[in-house]
């Protein structure tokens, strides 16, 4: 059975940009970071329960070096924020399966906006067809500022949110998001973040129409609610990722949002440009 609470974002993008307005913590390197990837959450991201296409994006997405270097572990509590089609829910669902708990933070479960009804169903689809795959997750809910229980209070050990700050600061819901995940980890938790990242030498725009957010912005909202900047990565860094397309970071695949126009350039350039950021509730 699947709890229900809510999550109110929006559709799934793509794109950063490279560079740091701020002096922060030394940086992982990206081969130190791919030592060590757990035999089991490597056999989740090779499984056949994922399809080609999403297996294609590793190669942009990274999620072996990615969630070793956020310290995933399988007797983990989780929560993952906005989990849409499912992509890092179909590799973190079968690693926790067995020792752990997962809390998906999805969609308003009473809106009426399309897209979102179509998501919350496709997750409940993807779940309901494998159990012996995805095990039982607790299906949530994350609308602020009403719908905020993403997990109960000080229960998990690690939130992971991915590329979606920017859908956050358009909906103007940021400041609710970065205190629900707050408030749900435990003293000490982690809260692991990957986002689109813009040229830190521009003006960050309010509801980042662009898709891409400065790091320097980030970690303000961060820092506003109580998380500490403990490290950060290169992972998913893209230095061919110029950050100024017609249509934002959704230029560039996998939505390639001029179709046919400039096809093969966009897809020389590949996935966004992203900053990769660990913060820490502090202990109380």
């Amino acid at each position: 059975m699947h709890k229900i609470f809510t999550s109110r974002f929006f559709h799934y993008c793509l794109a950063l940009g490279i560079g740091l307005l701020f002096t922060g913590p030394v940086r992982a390197d990206h081969h130190a970071a791919a030592e060590g990837v757990d035999p089991a959450l490597q056999a989740a991201i090779d499984g056949d329960h994922r399809s080609a296409e999403h297996k294609a994006r590793d190669q942009y997405r990274r999620p072996a070096q990615t969630l070793t270097w956020m310290g995933l572990k399988p007797d983990m509590t989780v929560v993952e924020i906005s989990p849409s089609r499912g992509w890092y829910t179909e590799i973190l669902a079968p690693y926790l399966k067995d020792q752990g708990s997962l809390y998906l933070a999805g969609f308003d479960r009473e809106s009426e906006v399309a897209y979102m009804k179509r998501l919350n169903a496709l997750l409940d689809e993807k779940l309901a067809a494998k159990p012996e795959v995805y095990g039982t997750p607790t299906v949530t809910e994350l609308a602020p500022p009403n719908k905020v229980d993403i997990a109960p209070a000080g229960s998990a050990d690690m939130v992971l949110t991915f590329r979606n700050v920017h859908n956050w600061m358009s909906a103007g819901t940021a400041d609710g998001v970065f205190a629900a995940m707050y408030a749900a980890l435990k003293p000490g938790g982690i809260l692991g973040l990957v986002e689109h990242r813009a040229d830190p030498n521009t003006e960050q725009d309010p509801k980042a129409s662009s898709g891409y957010v400065t790091e320097a912005a980030t970690v303000r909202m961060a820092e506003k609610a109580g998380f500490k900047l403990v490290d950060q990565t290169e992972i998913n860094a893209n230095p061919k990722d110029t950050r100024d397309h017609p249509k934002g970071v959704w230029t560039l695949p996998p939505a390639l949002s001029l179709g046919d126009e400039d096809r093969e350039k966009y897809l020389a350039i590949g996935e966004s440009d992203r900053m990769t950021l660990k913060f820490k509730k502090p202990a109380e």
